[in-house]
């Protein structure tokens, strides 16, 4: 894992440094120096897993993201998560993951984890899904949460890309780690680390040093043009139809007989 993984840091910051990409850390001694733990991340855009990997690496941690399996259709992307030691999710037979990142935990692991699961279009929380919390009960661990902003104005859904040298700020911030006793609620922990994480997103946007009314990456919340959470759930209904709608012309309705798509076939 040492060796790729500290390649890719060092490609990463070298991308973000020609970029000219201005990261700003906050509450880094909020990393555990050792031990499991699960990092919870917001989920805005396709690049916020570099700023964040790289404030672990500031603190000389490794995180190890869980991420869809159809990555795995690359070869690149095969070498990656194999040599980072990233773990596939394949939603047709979801614990098989749940249990890997579950035993790294326990071997004193960091376990990256979107509980958003996909890019939030109206950039504020979407609905949290309870893995992150499962995981952090059953391993006995604590869970980090971590805002990363800014890094939507480079690259994600609806809103225009700037990946040249656009000079953007990202801020991120490590919040104070969550701690869950074996007897607690995985939904009432799910609905407290989302209160958490929410007002930990607002106090960073507050903060943010650039923030024009109108633009595309910004919140409407905040004057920006980006669709209300409840416009964004309409679009992402429509797209998962559409999504849906190719999948069975090419592959056709399932076979009701065979037990791997009982639970659906992962997207595409």
């Amino acid at each position: 894992m040492e060796p790729v993984y500290r390649v890719l840091e060092a490609i990463a910051g070298s991308i973000l440094a020609v970029q000219g990409v201005r990261r700003r850390y906050f509450g880094l001694d909020n990393i555990p120096r050792s031990g499991g733990g699960v990092v919870v991340i917001n989920h805005t855009s396709y690049t916020d897993f570099m700023p964040s990997g790289l404030g672990l690496a500031r603190k000389h941690r490794r995180g190890r993201y869980m991420v869809k399996s159809e990555i795995m259709d690359f070869a690149i992307m095969r070498f990656l998560v194999k040599h980072a030691k990233a773990v596939p999710v394949d939603r047709s037979a979801g614990g098989t993951a749940y249990h890997a990142a579950v035993n790294a935990l326990q071997a004193g692991e960091l376990i990256v984890v979107y509980p958003e699961s996909t890019i939030s279009r109206s950039f504020e929380l979407k609905e949290f899904k309870p893995g992150a919390v499962r995981m952090a009960i059953e391993a006995g661990v604590p869970i980090i949460p971590v805002i990363v902003w800014g890094a939507q104005r480079q690259w994600t859904k609806g809103a225009k890309r700037q990946i040249g040298r656009a000079r953007i700020p990202i801020d991120i911030e490590f919040g104070e780690p969550m701690h869950f006793g074996p007897d607690d609620d995985a939904d009432d922990g799910t609905r407290r680390l989302r209160e958490v994480m929410t007002a930990l997103l607002h106090r960073v946007q507050e903060r943010y040093p650039d923030a024009p009314e109108g633009a595309d990456w910004l919140p409407a919340r905040l004057g920006g043009s980006a669709p209300t959470p409840e416009e964004a759930l309409v679009i992402e209904e429509v797209e998962a139809a559409e999504k849906a709608r190719k999948r069975a012309e090419k592959h056709g309705p399932p076979d009701q007989h065979d037990p791997s798509d009982q639970h659906g076939r992962p997207e595409k």
